[in-house]
């Protein structure tokens, strides 16, 4: 038999003092005091001199510790909606029993306090509004958060569905097209509208669509003013090791790679006044 000698009230815990130390199957060593909540000081109906049988201090053990774990999860997830891979890596982090942390996440989600297709789809939609993000880097940055890929793919489809998709990479190739128009040819802004659209998450297909949707054309004017700026820097660099012929067939090489038409190259290059270099 077990019996109490004192109950003292701390902080956010109840200190409960017996008056033999107790030997218990979880513990390293004997001790003759527990720190419960307020939970189970209730449910137990604890009080001074009240005595407890061994299987009784054990279901308030057991107890306890539920209630506990609990608290802290219902902490965990009160500042933002959690996964259920979050809550339980916070409770194991904090020392709850690994056996507790099932029965507390089950808990949850009964009373649906966590909801993982819910978190799902709430974040779906919020990368949809903020059209940020493609379908293969949600399902990324879901998976890191423990989600299972299946239930991630099975809510893209139904949530984030290619109508969608095209919308979104047309706002998104639209924002990059306000922000690097005047600075690219149009072979460069669209190779860069693709492949940041591609690093984005969405397909090689979506994005090729989006492209085509913004009916892109050449301001002639402005590519050649960028031509002949990249001709003067890429002149001054080689023209340090290069001469003549080989010269200008390096600055041609370089000027293609970065997206120059070689018949503008060629005209370019011929109207250039190399002597001054």
């Amino acid at each position: 038999m077990i019996k109490i000698k004192e109950i003292k009230k701390l902080k956010k815990l109840y200190k409960i003092t017996f008056f033999e130390p107790l030997a218990y199957k979880d513990w390293d060593e004997a001790r003759d005091n527990i720190y419960v909540c307020e939970d189970t000081l209730v449910k137990f109906m604890l009080t001074r001199e009240k005595v407890l049988t061994e299987m009784e201090f054990e279901h308030l053990l057991s107890f306890d510790y539920f209630a506990q774990g609990k608290a802290l999860a219902l902490y965990f997830i009160s500042f933002k909606p959690r996964t259920s891979s979050e809550v339980k890596k916070y409770l194991l982090e904090h020392h709850v029993q690994s056996s507790q942390v099932e029965a507390i996440i089950d808990y949850l989600r009964k009373n649906n306090l966590i909801n993982d297709q819910a978190y799902i789809e709430s974040y779906i939609r919020g990368k949809i509004r903020a059209a940020n993000a493609g379908p293969y880097q949600i399902l990324q940055k879901l998976r890191m958060k423990g989600l299972e890929s299946q239930l991630i793919e099975q809510l893209l489809a139904q949530v984030f569905y290619e109508e969608r998709q095209i919308d979104v990479a047309v706002k998104l190739a639209e924002k990059i097209v306000r922000q690097k128009a005047n600075r690219l040819t149009l072979q460069q802004l669209k190779q860069k509208v693709t492949q940041s659209l591609t690093t984005k998450g969405f397909s090689y297909n979506i994005s090729a669509i989006a492209l085509e949707t913004l009916k892109l054309e050449a301001d002639e004017e402005n590519e050649l003013e960028l031509l002949y700026d990249e001709l003067e820097k890429t002149a001054r660099k080689y023209s340090r090791r290069y001469e003549g012929y080989e010269l200008k067939q390096r600055i041609t090489q370089a000027l293609a790679r970065k997206g120059f038409d070689f018949g503008s190259i060629s005209s370019a290059i011929r109207d250039y006044d190399f002597e001054e270099e």
